[in-house]
């Protein structure tokens, strides 16, 4: 089935309507798509798992390509509604799903924090569990703005997100990566959570162990790492009263880089 293309939403749109859609963002590099085989692959991971239309893929990765040709350095998003149609909650059988694609700036002071690290917090909101969704990147992103509400009332760059377990699962942002005595951690993501791009790109490279981490667990990491596709690999000084040797965490992302780049 073939795709909308368009720069407007329906006020009936299942997105609009329902938050029934998936989304990523990606990052353009010198007119280029960076890492869009996984960008795509998340998309159909969504379709999939959320029983969408089969759709043509090829023809949105096109468009993606024409799009970030005249960008030097920006973020491409890209967001897949199911369409409109459906009474209630009942999804249509047949639907063409609603796609649009945009265009912003890059973030330029991603590059300052790249030498002098994130500062984190903890957040007071914690995830609820739906293991349907869990790692996916959907529409329903309602935990996520109330965790940005509830940051701006402290001084830091992102802060540490749990579960109502109390288990360690993401920043507001991005994945986490812990290191300690030579290994590489990551939280779970079976319950809540989004398994991001960059993470899984880590993860095709070096041995990440994806874990169960309490907070406390976190603090004793070695070095901290948030990553998601457009930061990529950003190190972390400080967590909560915790610094971390900048040095070490430096080391750790350099011994992730260079699995990448071997």
């Amino acid at each position: 089935m073939n795709i909308i293309m368009t720069d407007t939403l329906s006020c009936k749109d299942r997105g609009l309507q329902y938050g029934d859609g998936f989304f990523t963002t990606v990052q353009i590099k010198a007119g280029q798509l960076a890492l869009w085989s996984l960008h795509i692959q998340r998309l159909q991971q969504c379709q999939q798992r959320l029983g969408f239309t089969e759709f043509n893929w090829q023809e949105l990765t096109d468009h993606c390509i024409e799009v970030a040709k005249i960008h030097q350095q920006a973020v491409l998003k890209v967001i897949i509604t199911r369409g409109v149609g459906g009474r209630g909650y009942t999804p249509p059988v047949n639907v063409t799903p609603t796609v649009t694609v945009s265009v912003s700036e890059f973030p330029m002071h991603y590059t300052q924090l790249s030498k002098t690290g994130l500062c984190l917090g903890v957040s007071n909101i914690q995830l609820g569990h739906q293991p349907l969704l869990a790692g996916l990147k959907t529409l329903n992103r309602l935990e996520q703005v109330l965790i940005k509400q509830d940051a701006m009332q402290c001084n830091h760059d992102d802060v540490v997100v749990m579960d109502i377990d109390n288990h360690v699962i993401e920043t507001s942002v991005g994945n986490i990566i812990g290191y300690q005595e030579g290994v590489f951690y990551t939280p779970r993501l079976d319950k809540c959570g989004i398994e991001g791009v960059y993470l899984k790109h880590l993860a095709q490279h070096n041995l990440i162990k994806p874990t169960q981490i309490k907070l406390e667990q976190l603090l004793e990491m070695d070095a901290v790492v948030v990553c998601n596709s457009l930061m990529e690999c950003m190190p972390v000084s400080q967590l909560g009263e915790k610094a971390y040797d900048l040095d070490i965490v430096l080391g750790a992302i350099r011994m992730l880089n260079n699995k990448v780049q071997s």
